[in-house]
């Protein structure tokens, strides 16, 4: 039976870094699937001509083309940064730094972690953080 300790931990276990990689792995390949799909979405030129429509409807359109097009590409670069925060976990996993807050310096949760596994606050920093924010 093991012993309570009142020792906190502060640092996961290889097991625990290798869950966590493997969650992270998982999470870096379909934002990579959805990055080149929204890529896709705003670079490509539908084959959908509308030279044989008014030309009232030819201008809504390209309207919506171009939103569309703006709103892909900010899909597009907020993927880009989840994408670059998943690989920065990465490197935080094989550096030993993986999990631990940076304003606490204590393990950011489990639970935490497996939400947002490219989390660098733990819950109670960002709640800090969110209300300093507030205040300003």
């Amino acid at each position: 039976m093991k012993e309570n300790t009142t020792e906190e931990k502060t640092r996961y276990s290889k097991e625990e870094l290798e869950e966590f990689r493997q969650i992270i792995l998982e999470k870096l390949a379909k934002a990579k699937e959805d990055l080149a799909l929204l890529t896709e979405a705003y670079t490509n030129d539908s084959g959908s001509d509308t030279n044989d429509t008014s030309p009232t409807f030819k201008v809504l359109e390209e309207g919506q083309q171009v939103l569309s097009k703006e709103e892909n590409s900010r899909l597009a670069a907020r993927q880009q940064r989840f994408i670059t925060n998943l690989e920065n976990a990465l490197v935080r996993i094989e550096n030993g730094t993986y999990g631990i807050c940076r304003e606490t310096g204590k393990l950011i949760s489990k639970e935490r972690l497996r939400a947002v596994p490219h989390a660098t606050l733990s819950i109670e920093a960002k709640m800090k953080k969110r209300r300093m924010n507030i205040n300003d």
